[in-house]
């Protein structure tokens, strides 16, 4: 059972505990909200306003994060927090946790720089408490504007920011990077240069996903080719269940798009997030016998999401995808020496 905790880590640890698992974002909100008040507020204004009675006066607290804010202040764990650690208790899936043990980091996550729901900083204290040596951001390119996509101004922006965070923290790194959209003829959708700058880059399909097979194919085999893409994203562009409904796969040349990943060293991910398990088992087992190598990550919007790797961790396991072949179990130099392999620019014609 989780200690006492302050008003502030409380809230933090419910609403996490909600994105785990997968409560509606209008709850996750409340919480969230909530912490960002308490942590605004002197700890003196919160006691006196719990013992006038005008804590629910504060922005963004209402009946029920109120109820967590005054229990916490008393020493006592709040009861909304018991209830949610309990249900925490059953792991999330059976199995996975010999992969899950060997991962070091993750490869695709958003920060609501984009299409996320919480800052850089939040998702980086995350990633460190789940035991990550790494975590790559992955905030979205311009061409996907429904997920406020990243100009090229806006990511040289964010590029200082993660900087920042790494000179204040200690073992462990914020990678730079990009979820790249592919675009309709395989081109990605940012420039070389501004590639270039980034540590990691995960390329995926989010348009025109009904696309005949045989230019899908084309589209991807291109997208897998270019010397920046290190990573293929959620490679059917499925959905299975969720709020968004379902979705099926698109239509390529499996066989084809995986020998060049192969050819090119490009990991194929294994995309975490319960509502793409994406690819399907059939196509990672295509995967393996072409010879790729994999990537898998919990495309995680909001910290909780973090923790959705052990379901591709116990997909991995049960197909029987060799730790070795996984990159997000390397080292950190490791995995930086295979996403940047030519520090003189040769192999990218820099």
């Amino acid at each position: 059972m989780t200690p006492s905790l302050g008003p502030y880590d409380a809230l933090r640890r419910i609403a996490y505990l909600l994105e785990r698992s997968r409560a509606g974002t209008y709850r996750v909100k409340a919480f969230r909200a909530a912490a960002t008040t308490v942590r605004a507020t002197d700890p003196a204004e919160l006691r006196s306003r719990a013992a006038s009675g005008t804590l629910a006066d504060l922005p963004g607290i209402g009946s029920s994060t109120e109820a967590v804010i005054r229990q916490a202040l008393e020493g006592e764990i709040p009861a909304y927090l018991i209830s949610l650690e309990d249900l925490a208790a059953k792991p999330l899936v059976t199995g996975g946790l010999e992969v899950r043990a060997a991962l070091r980091g993750d490869l695709h996550s958003h920060s609501d720089w984009s299409d996320g729901g919480s800052p850089i900083q939040e998702m980086v204290v995350t990633a460190m408490e789940l035991g990550h040596h790494y975590l790559v951001l992955t905030d979205h390119s311009p061409r996907l504007k429904i997920a406020n996509g990243l100009s090229s101004e806006r990511l040289s922006k964010q590029l200082n920011v993660i900087e920042e965070i790494n000179s204040a923290i200690t073992d462990f790194r914020l990678l730079k990077g990009i979820e790249v959209d592919i675009l309709d003829d395989g081109s990605l959708d940012q420039s070389a240069q501004v590639l270039a700058q980034l540590d990691l880059r995960v390329a995926s399909v989010h348009s025109k996903l009904a696309m005949p097979a045989a230019p899908m194919t084309r589209r991807m085999i291109a997208a897998v080719q270019n010397p920046r893409t290190n990573v293929l994203g959620h490679c059917t562009g499925r959905l299975v269940e969720g709020s968004r409904g379902t979705r099926g796969q698109s239509a390529f040349d499996a066989v084809a798009v995986f020998e060049a990943c192969a050819a090119a060293e490009v990991a194929v991910e294994i995309n975490a997030r319960p509502e793409r398990c994406d690819p399907p088992d059939e196509l990672v087992t295509l995967a393996l016998d072409a010879g790729c190598l994999f990537s898998i990550d919990s495309d995680a919007h909001a910290p909780g999401q973090l923790d959705f790797q052990i379901y591709g961790c116990e997909r991995a396991e049960r197909i029987g995808v060799p730790v070795e072949r996984i990159v997000n179990t390397w080292p950190l130099d490791r995995l930086l020496a295979w996403a940047n392999p030519a520090t003189d620019g040769a192999r990218f014609g820099d």
